[in-house]
């Protein structure tokens, strides 16, 4: 059925039997341009971020090595060539860059979408990836795996963690009731501090020496240890479960009228929240699994672009993806080069970029209003 449909009155939708205002904006400007344009400005961005740091590499030898790769050619021998790479210089831009680089892309992805939906599921505008307690279970299995030596397994770890705090959120809003949107974000604080707690016990209990630095590293969130593993975590992570949420944008346009709405639209409302919920929090702990906790990402950047695309969910959903994409691959950049040799979380400077962009947001929708 229709989301144009004339509603009846009572079921929930605007009396118009239109879309609300901030979803009507979309048809008013070229909304679909928007994704064309970001997917522009993250190619370029990879590129640019390749050549930044203290190996110096321009954008005409990353150009050329990857064609080199692509045909077939190998790692050009070091000194044979003026405008070739070195062995040294290869191996930076293949190993540490470009992987750290395609995971920071994925990461900005998928937590952005993540974000626009659980606030699409939720209408709350200050919903993000984490609200069921994603992080705090994810950092309680990091953490742990950490001080007992066993760093190999811990994106295993976070991810088990993650899913457990989701089990464990949604049992207990469901266990008052039906799942609807305020018992799930209660359920979500309350399954978040208990987790925080028992992580910060961890902590005092367990942690010994250079062991504090691994683990608040790895809270804070960091890109650092990226390898083509986490490439393949990611990539797969986003394929599995964030393409397929990527194609709900129809769907999710039914949620702005309310559940009722909704419902009298042909949509079974607890079955789809049920799955959306599920597949968002997959693809979360995943990229937390790989990257630690990154606040900000799937709370400003939903805000942000709908500036530039409306609330139409079809448009929206590619487009944040990919802002979220070019945001933290910008974000890991200045994280790894402001302060060299030194690095620093990432999550820091997304911190300390959403604070401000964030209040930046309410003060234009309040002078909106």
């Amino acid at each position: 059925m229709s989301l144009q449909h004339r509603a009846r009155p009572g079921d929930g939708a605007p009396p118009t039997g239109r879309y609300p205002a901030a979803v009507r904006r979309v048809g008013a400007r070229p909304a679909a341009l928007v994704p064309l344009a970001l997917g522009g400005v993250l190619a370029v961005s990879v590129v640019l971020a390749l050549t930044i740091g203290p190996a110096d590499i321009s954008p005409l030898q990353v150009a050329r090595s990857a064609a080199e790769r692509v045909a077939g050619f190998g790692t050009s021998p070091a000194g044979g060539d003026a405008g070739a790479l070195s062995s040294v210089q290869e191996a930076i831009l293949w190993q540490l860059r470009l992987p750290r680089l395609l995971t920071a892309a994925f990461v900005g992805a998928g937590l952005a979408l993540s974000g626009t939906v659980m606030q699409a599921l939720t209408r709350n505008p200050l919903a993000d990836p984490y609200l069921l307690g994603l992080s705090s279970g994810a950092s309680l299995g990091a953490v742990s795996v950490l001080l007992l030596g066993a760093a190999v397994v811990l994106p295993l770890a976070a991810f088990a963690g993650a899913m457990a705090a989701l089990v464990l959120t949604l049992s207990l809003a469901a266990a008052a009731g039906a799942i609807s949107p305020s018992r799930t974000v209660l359920a979500g604080l309350a399954v978040s501090s208990a987790a925080s707690a028992l992580t910060s016990f961890v902590i005092f209990y367990s942690a010994k020496g250079d062991s504090y630095r691994e683990v608040l590293n790895w809270l804070l969130g960091s890109l650092a240890g990226s390898t083509w593993t986490s490439v393949a975590i990611t990539a797969a992570a986003f394929l599995l479960a964030g393409i397929p949420i990527l194609l709900t944008g129809g769907l999710l346009d039914g949620f702005s009228f309310g559940d009722n709405a909704a419902g009298a639209l042909g949509l079974n409302v607890p079955a789809l929240r049920w799955v959306l919920l599920a597949g968002t929090a997959v693809l979360t702990g995943a990229m937390v699994s790989v990257s630690g906790s990154i606040g900000f990402v799937g709370l400003i950047l939903p805000h942000a672009v709908r500036l530039l695309t409306g609330a139409r969910h079809r448009v929206l959903l590619p487009a944040v993806a990919l802002a979220g994409a070019v945001f933290l691959v910008w974000a890991d950049t200045l994280a790894r080069t402001v302060f060299e040799p030194r690095e620093i979380p990432v999550g820091i400077v997304t911190a300390l970029i959403g604070a401000p962009v964030f209040a930046v947001l309410l003060w234009r929708r309040k002078a909106q209003s």
